[in-house]
């Protein structure tokens, strides 16, 4: 992984805000909600693979949203800002925010990772 400071060179402002600052981008915004090619979703900051494109479906919540991750590449924790409980998606390896753990996704587990396509890159496998 590169030193932190290497990494930040390469990011847009709106990119840090939302990985270190945990902001937000705005809803239907993003073109990834529209890509629905074979690849593998990773961090924008160090390239961990987070999410395979058989994990993505459509909530219609206006982010890219995934129903499982890559086991081990991310971590949550509590967020009670803007007064609610929310749990917040980190990357594993470099704790970059990149959105929030919903309860209302499909089946199995129920689970929505609904993520900010900015602190996202799609990597796109060819066959």
């Amino acid at each position: 992984m590169k030193k932190e400071n290497s990494w930040m060179m390469n990011l847009t402002p709106e990119q840090l805000h939302v990985i270190r600052d945990h902001g937000t981008e705005a809803p239907g915004s993003s073109p990834l909600n529209y890509e629905w090619r074979e690849g593998v979703y990773q961090c924008i900051a160090c390239h961990a693979p987070l999410f395979k494109a058989n994990m993505k479906f459509e909530s219609g919540c206006g982010w890219p949203s995934f129903f499982s991750v890559i086991n081990g590449a991310v971590e949550t924790e509590v967020d009670t800002s803007h007064h609610m409980k929310r749990i917040e998606v980190h990357c594993a390896r470099c704790k970059a925010h990149l959105g929030h753990l919903f309860q209302d996704g499909p089946a199995p587990n129920g689970e929505r990772y609904c993520i900010n396509r900015i602190a996202l890159n799609f990597e796109r496998q060819i066959k």
